[in-house]
Order: C-alpha cells, then structure tokens, then sequence
C-alpha cells in the first residue's frame, strides 16, 4: 500500500479510487484501518483519493490508458458508477473491482459483494473476472450539450428521482450520527415522504421498434441490475450479462396502495400489483409530455433532464465478483 506518488506509477500493481466523502465521511475516517486490513488479506496496492465530483473517471481513464490493469472503486454506487465510466472510455482491457461502502450500496448487491472489510479484500484477491453489459444514456446536460455516459444497475425517473434528491439535500438527518441509520433506512424515510407528496409523471417511451406510447406513471425504470433505492429489488429477473435491459412501470396508483405493497419491493414480489407492468428491450427513447422538465437518475446520480435514450452494450466491461457467485 502507498499514497505517495511514485508508488502509484507501478502500474503492475492494483489501483483502489477512494471517495472519502462516501458514506457520510465514514469511508474517510475509517481508511486508515481499512487500507491496513485491506493490505493483510488481499496484498500490495496503489491508492488516489478523489477530491470533487468526477474525480473517480478522470482518475480511472487516466489509470487504464497507462497500462492499469485492475482499478478498484472505493465507495458508494455513484463512485462505481464514476470509475466504471473512466475505464469504458479509456477502451482499454481494464478490470473493475468494487470495494463498497456508500449510503445505497445497490450495484453491490446483485452479486454479494461484501461491504468495506476482510471479506471484501479476500473476494478482490481471490475472485473471478466476468463480461458483463452495461448501459449508456445519451441526453442533453445542463450546458446544453448531447453527452452520453454508462450506467452499470438503473436509470429510472419519477418518483426514485424524487427520494434520490432527497438523500442528496435534506437536511432532516444531519441531527442524527450517520453511522447510527443504515443506507436502507434513508431511502425508505425518503420514499415514504416523498411517497406522500408524488405527482404522476407524463413521457413518450418507445422501446426497440414498437410504437410509441404514451404515459402517466409513478415510476419508470430501465433495469441492467436488479436493485435501487436502498435494497428494493425492483428487478428481481434482470440479469448482467444477457443483452436485455428489464423495463418496469409502475402506472397511476395511489400513495395507500404503494405504502401498503411497499414491502413487496424489498422481496422482489411486486410483479403482482395491477399497476405494475414490465417488459425489456435494447433501446429505450423517453420524451416529455406538457412541456414538463423531467430528470433521470443513473446508479442514482442525476446526471440531465429527458428527452434521453438509454443502449444496452453487451459483454462491455470486466468486472471481478465473488468465487462462489451463482447468480
């Protein structure tokens, strides 16, 4: 392990991205002993911190267009997000390995990967490489400029962006030690708020070569993974790696009946309500109705407003999962 800046030119060795402000600053205050059991049980490493948003692809790019062959994100799924976008770009033979610990923790999920411990430098150092597909939005950004960028578990707009500014801004929790609330806990007080207050939303989605329709939902999501929003398995059939995305909408329901099937969420049962329907696709268009400003989320950042088109891209990027993985 190092910091020091001739240690992270052995571009034989692993490279760990590390947002320190990940998990409310925990990922900061406990580094020291992380980087030490982390160096234990899996071996020598380089380490660079980021310092503001973007940092994680700017860092990641530049890691694997010199040779980098295994670059680690430290951090929460928009840290992932970040560092999985620089080595797409970078369109080098890199490798992906996630260390997580943010306030979600959804991406993680799909594959078991321990959180921010022992466990997690064993599977680092023993694990096995897969391919799986990733996706790739392309909007307009607040610049006014067409950009796309990749997404490794959901984009989804409606409602879940409502709760993801939540967690982002309200100030609700600052009264509270983070460590005391676990990510779940967040987003469910988040969605159940803004669960109280939701508004239909009106797009214009088009998927593949069908027609295209018009809608007013609650919530709509394009699925690579199978989680969001703090543990809810709102894909429970989505697979990684089989050139679909899975596309669920949930349409025009009531705050009661959404509170009262919300525990259906979390089990991956929700397939079962009236109001939720699902299908998949490769290409996804939305636009939106009434001249309404409508944002998306991508592995819950919130990146630009509709109108937007979401690929998938099989087989894109290597990533390393657990030994025993049978999902």
């Amino acid at each position: 392990m190092s910091r020091d800046s001739s240690a992270n030119k052995d571009i034989s060795l692993p490279l760990i991205i590390v947002n320190p402000t990940s998990a409310g600053g925990a990922t900061a205050r406990l580094w020291a002993g992380a980087a030490s059991d982390f160096a234990t049980h899996f071996g020598a490493f380089s380490v660079e911190f980021t310092r503001q948003p973007g940092d994680g692809k700017r860092i990641a790019l530049a890691a694997a267009q010199q040779g980098r062959k295994f670059i680690i994100a430290c951090g929460g799924d928009g840290t992932i997000n970040e560092v999985a976008n620089g080595i797409l770009e970078s369109g080098m033979d890199a490798e992906l390995g996630i260390l997580p610990n943010g306030t979600g923790g959804d991406f993680r999920r799909t594959f078991d990967i321990p959180t921010f411990s022992a466990r997690a430098a064993k599977y680092l150092r023993d694990g096995v490489t897969r391919k799986i597909d990733v996706g790739r939005a392309t909007f307009v950004d607040a610049s006014g400029e067409t950009v796309s960028r990749y997404f490794l578990g959901i984009a989804s707009l409606g409602l879940s962006t409502s709760v993801i500014k939540k967690v982002k801004r309200d100030k609700s929790f600052e009264w509270i030690p983070f460590k005391a609330i676990s990510g779940r806990a967040t987003f469910a007080w988040s969605t159940l708020a803004n669960t109280l207050a939701m508004k239909y939303t009106s797009v214009q989605v088009k998927i593949d070569d069908g027609r295209t329709r018009d809608l007013s939902m609650v919530n709509f999501v394009i699925a690579n993974a199978r989680f969001f929003g703090g543990g809810m398995k709102i894909a429970p059939d989505a697979r990684l790696d089989d050139g679909l995305f899975d596309v669920v909408m949930i349409g025009e329901i009531s705050s009661a009946k959404i509170l009262a099937n919300s525990y259906k969420l979390y089990a991956g049962t929700h397939g079962s309500v009236s109001e939720v329907h699902q299908t998949q696709g490769k290409n996804i268009s939305l636009k939106p109705l009434n001249g309404e400003t409508i944002q998306f989320e991508i592995d819950g950042e919130l990146p630009g407003v509709l109108p937007a088109t979401f690929e998938i891209v099989p087989q894109a990027l290597k990533i390393r999962v657990p030994a025993n993985l049978t999902k």
